[in-house]
């Protein structure tokens, strides 16, 4: 990111939401990308209500295959209207707008020319924009763009309130973690307009049936390593499982650390967690696995892609024990350069 994007200072909220305005004219057709998740979503959905009279045309776009069944529900019944992104949607817009992301996370965004990023994870570098906005102190996205509504006196919808609701609570795991004073202020504003059914049943939808099998395989592939457990699903038909299995275990009294691995696509799919304290999830996969493939997160979860090929071993063969061995010999190089910021090696 250039110097210039990033220093931009505004004495308020509605400063920088008239700046942010000011980039676009009602003849742009505006494009905003995503990696779909309910944070995402919802950001996503704001920036609709936002510029959707301001603007001439404006689409929300996910890169991401949405099969998690919570988000399929969140979409479905706050009538989110999203379309699947393919690189042929570039020429049909003049100015694109990236959410819950930031271009250096995904190849998907290299190549794409941003007029605005707004974000809530740690700042990364080598990329600019012409309106930058990330808060990694917020606990999430939505709290920004709730902001931005209050800043602009426009009042969400229950199906746009429900979303940010939902978005707010979950990357702050129900303010457990990551959760800040503005992520508080917004969830009260925004409750007084949500609909507790709605949500409660985008919450309830976490599993399908034929999902069960994998946290058999998850206990019966379990291993620990002191207070770290650590276990490999195999192929699964959905990376979002991962997810799934990874939390359960976190709630584990004994368990500080959790890493979940399995095979998606041809690539290493691994979720860690932890509980944040004196520990950094996601320094720990970026530092270990930033040059094999995709890898960041917060400080209490995290995530890495790695193609098999980068690691050297056939996906038939890979265990939970392969797992383990992963971590211990990329730990040993970084032992003492990261031990401080997350905890001492496997």
């Amino acid at each position: 990111m250039t110097k210039e994007s990033s220093e931009k200072k505004f004495r308020s909220n509605r400063e920088r939401v008239q700046h942010f305005l000011k980039l676009f004219e009602k003849k742009d057709r505006v494009l905003v990308l995503f990696w779909a998740d309910p944070d995402a979503l919802a950001s996503a959905y704001a920036i609709k209500k936002i510029l959707q009279n301001r603007v001439s045309k404006i689409t929300l776009s996910h890169v991401n295959e949405i099969r998690r069944l919570n988000n399929i529900v969140m979409v479905e019944i706050l009538k989110i209207p999203i379309t699947s992104f393919n690189p042929n949607l570039l020429v049909d817009y003049t100015k694109f707008i990236l959410v819950d992301s930031q271009p250096s996370h995904r190849d998907d965004f290299k190549d794409i020319s941003f007029t605005a990023v707004i974000d809530h994870h740690p700042q990364t570098s080598g990329w600019k924009a012409s309106y930058v906005d990330i808060r990694p102190n917020y606990g999430s996205t939505s709290t920004i763009l709730y902001e931005y509504l209050k800043a602009l006196k426009l009042k969400p919808n229950v199906y746009l309130a429900t979303a940010l609701i939902y978005g707010i609570k979950t990357d702050t795991d129900n303010f457990r973690k990551s959760a800040q004073l503005q992520d508080v202020l917004a969830f009260q504003a925004l409750f007084k307009r949500m609909n507790k059914h709605l949500l409660n049943k985008i919450e309830s939808s976490d599993l399908r049936r034929s999902e069960l099998k994998y946290f058999k395989i998850a206990l019966s592939n379990l291993k620990y390593r002191g207070n770290r457990a650590f276990t490999y699903l195999g192929r699964v038909s959905n990376p979002d499982v991962l997810v799934l299995v990874a939390d359960f275990l976190n709630k584990v009294y004994e368990t500080a650390w959790v890493f979940v691995g399995g095979e998606y696509k041809k690539n290493l799919i691994l979720i860690v967690r932890c509980d944040g304290y004196r520990k950094d999830a996601g320094k720990l996969v970026g530092n270990l696995f930033k040059n094999m493939g995709k890898a960041g997160g917060h400080r209490e979860k995290a995530r890495a892609e790695i193609p098999f090929e980068k690691i050297q071993i056939d996906p038939e063969e890979f265990n939970t024990t392969s797992l383990i061995k992963l971590f211990k010999k990329y730990l040993k190089v970084k032992a003492e350069k990261t031990q401080s910021e997350t905890g001492p090696p496997l």
